[in-house]
Protein backbone atom coordinates (compact mmCIF):
# COMPACT_ATOMS: atom_id res chain seq x y z
CA UNK A 1 0.00 0.00 0.00
CA UNK A 2 3.01 2.45 0.71
CA UNK A 3 4.40 1.57 -2.74
CA UNK A 4 1.13 2.78 -4.06
CA UNK A 5 0.55 5.79 -2.52
CA UNK A 6 4.31 6.68 -3.08
CA UNK A 7 3.52 5.43 -6.96
CA UNK A 8 0.10 7.62 -6.83
CA UNK A 9 1.59 10.45 -5.58
CA UNK A 10 4.51 10.60 -8.23
CA UNK A 11 1.87 10.49 -11.14
CA UNK A 12 0.27 13.61 -9.30
CA UNK A 13 3.06 15.85 -9.04
CA UNK A 14 4.25 14.65 -12.73
CA UNK A 15 0.72 15.64 -14.11
CA UNK A 16 0.69 19.38 -12.48
CA UNK A 17 3.84 19.64 -14.22
CA UNK A 18 3.13 18.65 -17.67
CA UNK A 19 0.28 21.49 -18.11
CA UNK A 20 2.36 23.77 -16.93
CA UNK A 21 4.96 23.50 -19.29
CA UNK A 22 2.50 23.10 -22.59
CA UNK A 23 0.22 26.30 -20.93
CA UNK A 24 3.42 28.26 -20.88
CA UNK A 25 4.22 27.30 -25.12
CA UNK A 26 0.57 28.00 -25.31
CA UNK A 27 0.86 31.26 -23.98
CA UNK A 28 3.83 31.83 -26.01
CA UNK A 29 2.42 31.17 -29.20
CA UNK A 30 -0.88 33.22 -28.70
CA UNK A 31 1.41 36.17 -27.56
CA UNK A 32 3.32 35.83 -30.73
CA UNK A 33 -0.13 35.87 -32.95
CA UNK A 34 -1.65 38.40 -31.04
CA UNK A 35 1.62 40.60 -31.88
CA UNK A 36 2.26 39.49 -35.47
CA UNK A 37 -2.22 40.58 -35.71
CA UNK A 38 -1.95 43.73 -33.69
CA UNK A 39 1.01 44.53 -35.39
CA UNK A 40 -0.16 44.59 -39.00
CA UNK A 41 -1.71 47.11 -41.65
CA UNK A 42 -4.52 46.18 -43.62
CA UNK A 43 -4.67 45.08 -47.33
CA UNK A 44 -6.65 45.84 -48.84
CA UNK A 45 -7.24 49.52 -47.53
CA UNK A 46 -10.74 51.36 -47.75
CA UNK A 47 -10.01 54.43 -49.52
CA UNK A 48 -12.11 56.27 -47.69
CA UNK A 49 -10.85 55.83 -44.66
CA UNK A 50 -7.45 57.03 -45.52
CA UNK A 51 -8.72 60.35 -47.14
CA UNK A 52 -10.63 60.85 -43.83
CA UNK A 53 -7.15 59.93 -42.20
CA UNK A 54 -4.88 62.42 -44.10
CA UNK A 55 -8.14 65.30 -43.61
CA UNK A 56 -7.66 64.86 -40.14
CA UNK A 57 -3.83 65.25 -40.67
CA UNK A 58 -4.43 68.45 -42.20
CA UNK A 59 -6.45 69.69 -39.10
CA UNK A 60 -3.89 68.89 -37.02
CA UNK A 61 -1.18 70.52 -39.31
CA UNK A 62 -3.45 73.42 -39.71
CA UNK A 63 -3.54 74.01 -35.61
CA UNK A 64 0.10 73.61 -35.76
CA UNK A 65 0.81 76.27 -37.87
CA UNK A 66 -2.07 78.39 -36.45
CA UNK A 67 -1.00 78.12 -32.60
CA UNK A 68 2.62 77.40 -33.47
CA UNK A 69 3.32 75.44 -30.08
CA UNK A 70 5.53 72.14 -29.95
CA UNK A 71 2.88 69.70 -27.87
CA UNK A 72 0.75 69.57 -31.46
CA UNK A 73 3.79 68.01 -32.52
CA UNK A 74 3.32 65.14 -30.20
CA UNK A 75 -0.36 63.41 -31.25
CA UNK A 76 0.89 63.79 -34.61
CA UNK A 77 4.19 61.61 -34.67
CA UNK A 78 2.47 59.61 -32.91
CA UNK A 79 -0.23 59.31 -34.86
CA UNK A 80 1.65 58.38 -38.01
CA UNK A 81 4.41 56.20 -35.74
CA UNK A 82 1.05 53.93 -34.48
CA UNK A 83 -0.26 53.97 -38.72
CA UNK A 84 2.85 52.58 -39.30
CA UNK A 85 3.59 50.04 -37.01
CA UNK A 86 -0.17 48.67 -36.70
CA UNK A 87 -2.42 50.41 -39.01
CA UNK A 88 -5.39 52.36 -37.65
CA UNK A 89 -5.37 49.65 -34.43
CA UNK A 90 -3.00 51.70 -32.17
CA UNK A 91 -4.41 55.17 -33.58
CA UNK A 92 -7.04 57.29 -32.05
CA UNK A 93 -7.15 58.75 -35.28
CA UNK A 94 -7.50 56.14 -37.33
CA UNK A 95 -10.01 54.61 -34.66
CA UNK A 96 -12.28 57.68 -34.64
CA UNK A 97 -12.35 57.15 -38.99
CA UNK A 98 -12.65 53.42 -38.90
CA UNK A 99 -15.22 53.22 -36.97
CA UNK A 100 -17.30 56.24 -36.86
CA UNK A 101 -16.41 58.76 -40.04
CA UNK A 102 -15.95 56.30 -42.40
CA UNK A 103 -19.87 54.21 -42.20
CA UNK A 104 -21.14 57.64 -41.95
CA UNK A 105 -19.86 59.40 -45.20
CA UNK A 106 -20.21 56.12 -46.85
CA UNK A 107 -24.21 55.68 -45.73
CA UNK A 108 -24.60 59.16 -46.86
CA UNK A 109 -22.93 58.36 -50.23
CA UNK A 110 -24.90 55.06 -50.63
CA UNK A 111 -27.94 57.26 -49.85
CA UNK A 112 -27.21 59.54 -52.75
CA UNK A 113 -25.86 56.79 -55.42
CA UNK A 114 -27.26 52.89 -54.78
CA UNK A 115 -24.43 51.76 -56.88
CA UNK A 116 -21.73 53.39 -54.76
CA UNK A 117 -19.06 50.81 -53.62
CA UNK A 118 -15.53 51.19 -51.36
CA UNK A 119 -12.87 51.68 -53.49
CA UNK A 120 -10.37 49.46 -52.30
CA UNK A 121 -6.53 50.15 -52.75
CA UNK A 122 -2.99 48.18 -51.68
CA UNK A 123 -2.28 48.57 -47.97
CA UNK A 124 1.93 48.69 -48.85
CA UNK A 125 1.71 51.94 -50.73
CA UNK A 126 -0.25 53.05 -48.00
CA UNK A 127 1.84 51.92 -44.89
CA UNK A 128 5.00 53.83 -47.02
CA UNK A 129 2.99 56.73 -47.68
CA UNK A 130 2.43 56.54 -43.73
CA UNK A 131 6.03 56.47 -43.35
CA UNK A 132 6.89 59.24 -45.40
CA UNK A 133 4.66 61.07 -42.87
CA UNK A 134 6.37 59.55 -39.78
CA UNK A 135 9.65 61.08 -41.31
CA UNK A 136 8.31 64.63 -41.64
CA UNK A 137 6.71 64.72 -38.46
CA UNK A 138 9.75 63.32 -36.92
CA UNK A 139 11.96 65.89 -38.69
CA UNK A 140 10.15 68.42 -37.48
CA UNK A 141 9.86 67.43 -33.82
CA UNK A 142 14.00 67.10 -33.59
CA UNK A 143 14.02 70.26 -35.76
CA UNK A 144 12.02 72.13 -32.80
CA UNK A 145 13.86 70.44 -30.36
CA UNK A 146 16.90 71.65 -31.66
CA UNK A 147 15.78 75.55 -31.71
CA UNK A 148 14.98 75.83 -35.24
CA UNK A 149 11.05 75.81 -35.68
CA UNK A 150 11.01 77.49 -39.07
CA UNK A 151 12.33 74.34 -40.36
CA UNK A 152 9.77 72.65 -38.17
CA UNK A 153 6.89 75.20 -40.09
CA UNK A 154 7.89 74.72 -43.36
CA UNK A 155 8.42 71.08 -42.55
CA UNK A 156 4.80 70.68 -41.62
CA UNK A 157 3.39 73.07 -43.97
CA UNK A 158 4.94 70.16 -46.74
CA UNK A 159 3.30 67.81 -45.01
CA UNK A 160 -0.26 69.60 -44.78
CA UNK A 161 0.19 70.22 -49.07
CA UNK A 162 0.55 66.67 -49.07
CA UNK A 163 -2.38 65.68 -46.85
CA UNK A 164 -4.33 67.95 -48.38
CA UNK A 165 -3.95 66.32 -52.18
CA UNK A 166 -4.75 63.16 -50.12
CA UNK A 167 -7.87 64.25 -49.09
CA UNK A 168 -9.26 66.17 -51.14
CA UNK A 169 -8.15 64.61 -54.84
CA UNK A 170 -6.92 60.87 -53.34
CA UNK A 171 -3.79 62.10 -54.56
CA UNK A 172 -1.63 59.72 -52.62
CA UNK A 173 2.33 61.44 -53.26
CA UNK A 174 3.38 58.50 -50.61
CA UNK A 175 1.96 55.68 -53.13
CA UNK A 176 3.58 57.19 -56.63
CA UNK A 177 6.64 57.18 -54.51
CA UNK A 178 5.79 53.40 -54.08
CA UNK A 179 5.46 52.74 -57.22
CA UNK A 180 8.41 54.55 -58.95
CA UNK A 181 10.37 52.80 -56.90
CA UNK A 182 8.95 49.39 -56.05
CA UNK A 183 6.43 49.08 -58.82
CA UNK A 184 2.45 48.73 -58.16
CA UNK A 185 0.56 47.50 -60.95
CA UNK A 186 -2.94 48.18 -59.48
CA UNK A 187 -1.73 50.73 -56.43
CA UNK A 188 -5.19 53.25 -57.56
CA UNK A 189 -7.91 50.57 -57.09
CA UNK A 190 -8.38 46.95 -56.68
CA UNK A 191 -11.80 46.99 -55.79
CA UNK A 192 -12.63 45.11 -59.39
CA UNK A 193 -10.11 42.45 -58.93
CA UNK A 194 -11.52 41.82 -55.52
CA UNK A 195 -14.89 41.42 -56.74
CA UNK A 196 -13.83 38.90 -59.58
CA UNK A 197 -12.06 37.18 -57.30
CA UNK A 198 -15.49 36.74 -55.14
CA UNK A 199 -17.00 36.07 -58.09
CA UNK A 200 -14.36 33.05 -59.46
CA UNK A 201 -14.56 31.64 -55.95
CA UNK A 202 -18.50 31.64 -55.65
CA UNK A 203 -18.61 30.06 -59.04
CA UNK A 204 -15.93 27.17 -57.73
CA UNK A 205 -18.24 26.40 -54.95
CA UNK A 206 -21.39 26.51 -57.35
CA UNK A 207 -19.31 23.83 -59.53
CA UNK A 208 -18.21 21.45 -56.73
CA UNK A 209 -19.78 18.04 -57.58
CA UNK A 210 -22.31 16.71 -55.32
CA UNK A 211 -21.19 13.45 -53.44
CA UNK A 212 -22.77 9.96 -55.38
CA UNK A 213 -24.24 9.14 -52.19
CA UNK A 214 -26.54 12.22 -52.11
CA UNK A 215 -26.82 12.79 -55.68
CA UNK A 216 -28.85 9.52 -55.59
CA UNK A 217 -31.22 10.70 -53.00
CA UNK A 218 -33.60 12.50 -54.72
CA UNK A 219 -37.46 13.57 -54.05
CA UNK A 220 -38.07 9.88 -55.10
CA UNK A 221 -35.51 7.77 -53.60
CA UNK A 222 -35.48 6.47 -50.58
CA UNK A 223 -38.08 4.56 -48.41
CA UNK A 224 -41.08 5.95 -49.61
CA UNK A 225 -40.43 4.37 -53.14
CA UNK A 226 -40.77 0.88 -51.14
Amino acid sequence: MLLGAEHWRACVLASRRIPTSLIGNVTDIVVSVHLRTLLSFPDPVNETSARLVAAGVVVQAIVFLALREWWVLVPLTFGFLARVAAGPTLSPLGQIVTRVATPAVETGLRRRNPVFHSRQVPGPPKRFAQAIGLAFTASASIAWILGAPSVAIVVIGLLAVAATLEAAFAVCLGCIAYSAIWGCADCNDISDRLRRALVEAREEVSETPVPVGRAELGPGSGAEDD
